[in-house]
């Protein structure tokens, strides 16, 4: 549930600049058409879902023997602009990209855990997110409006069989390695246990084989502050004012759940915004409270509503360990090496839930790797903590290359 764009701000680091040896530089996203009526896209819910497009960026180069990709995979509000500076953030309309680079630009780069001077690293959009991937908010070509909430169901699985063909567009048999975190990590356990023969190596952070009731009681009722929004129209909203108020409403209440208890008491405490008294008024004193505001009004200027109804209901269905025999039987699917990171204060996939899918690998006597990551910065802390996971990785995919 994490969002990667607020964790950049708030760790105070400096950047690599285009011009840095170890930036990818200046990146353009590109699009590719994955689904039309000939070859539509299954879905889980039992749609076939055609045209579909989507938006991907690469760096690096790809080798001779196109054994050196690793794709990544983002959470929730994230996009495929995950290293580097976006050449092109005016064209598409995307202002909140000038004065920074992609999500993940601590880990991506040369010389950075996952080396673009050695690796080809793609990542992707996401099917029903509003970052050039096809969702709710394009046109239905049945209807000629856009789909709302026509738009079908979708899940993680959903995710990866696209992705599975992206990866056959670029004419990679095999990845290197997939990683993520947060539903990025969900992803890629996905991928390790729904298509084994196409992978070598997963990287999980803050994630596990299913997200817990407390996550699924935020996101409902994130998704109800959405619904009840008057703006909302059945989600049919694209005329008109967008249910701001609700989805800003939802993103405040999500973003409690990428912090932990110490950090915010680090930073907010019970201080006042102004002054050291209470004013006895019902508007927002404290800090976290307008913290939060912030949060929520910022992220309505960058993100569907929609989207947001879709993408989380995606995380809640996801489990790993399917209808089945349980997640240790899920496991037994997998061949690819895999790197598990838990965080010691995240509360919203806590290091006990990551540890049951390290111990249904050693059940099925697969390769894993395991480490709780000690951190006060919540589930954020995958994005966070680059310099306690760097080495950490760049090592695993030393091992795996």
């Amino acid at each position: 549930m994490t969002d990667p764009l607020n964790a950049v701000t708030e760790k105070e680091k400096g950047h690599d600049l285009p011009d840095s040896p170890r930036s990818v530089g200046w990146t353009r996203p590109e699009r590719a058409l994955l689904a039309d009526e000939d070859t539509p896209l299954p879905l889980d819910c039992g749609e076939n879902l055609y045209p579909v497009t989507v938006e991907f960026e690469t760096y690096g180069k790809l080798s001779a023997a196109k054994d050196n990709a690793v794709f990544i995979l983002h959470a929730l509000s994230g996009d495929a602009h995950a290293a580097g500076w976006d050449a092109e953030w005016e064209k598409h309309k995307r202002p909140w990209r000038k004065d920074r680079p992609g999500w993940w630009d601590e880990m991506i780069g040369p010389g950075k855990a996952f080396d673009a001077s050695r690796y080809f690293v793609v990542c992707a959009n996401l099917l029903g997110s509003c970052y050039g991937t096809t969702g709710p908010w394009e046109t239905n070509p049945r209807t000629g409006k856009p789909y709302g909430l026509d738009f079908p169901v979708v899940t993680v699985e959903d995710w990866v069989r696209l992705h599975v063909r992206l990866q056959d567009y670029l004419g990679i048999e095999k990845f290197l390695a997939v990683a993520g975190g947060s539903l990025g990590g969900q992803q890629a356990l996905a991928w390790a246990i729904n298509y084994p023969d196409r992978i070598r190596s997963a990287v999980i952070m803050a994630a596990s084989a299913r997200i817990g009731a407390q996550g699924l009681a935020f996101n409902a009722v994130g998704r109800e502050a959405i619904l009840s929004d008057p703006c909302f129209h059945e989600g049919q909203y694209y005329q008109h004012e967008p249910p701001r108020c609700g989805l800003e409403l939802a993103r405040m209440l999500g973003h409690i759940t990428y912090l932990s208890q110490r950090s915010m008491e680090g930073k907010f405490g019970r201080r006042f915004q102004n002054g050291t008294e209470p004013g006895y008024r019902l508007n927002k004193e404290f800090c976290v409270e307008s913290y939060l505001e912030h949060q929520g009004r910022s992220f309505v200027q960058r993100f569907d509503a929609n989207s947001y109804l879709y993408l989380t209901r995606a995380m809640d269905y996801y489990d790993a360990a399917g209808t089945g025999s349980g997640l240790e039987a899920a496991c037994s699917a997998i061949k690819a090496r895999l790197l598990l990171m838990s965080f010691s204060s995240d509360w919203l996939y806590p290091p006990e839930d990551t540890r049951e899918v390290a111990k249904a690998m050693l059940a099925n006597k697969k390769p894993v790797s395991y480490i709780e990551i000690p951190s006060d910065y919540g589930h954020d802390a995958f994005l966070l903590e680059a310099d306690q996971t760097s080495p950490l990785v760049a090592s695993f995919l030393g091992r795996c290359d």
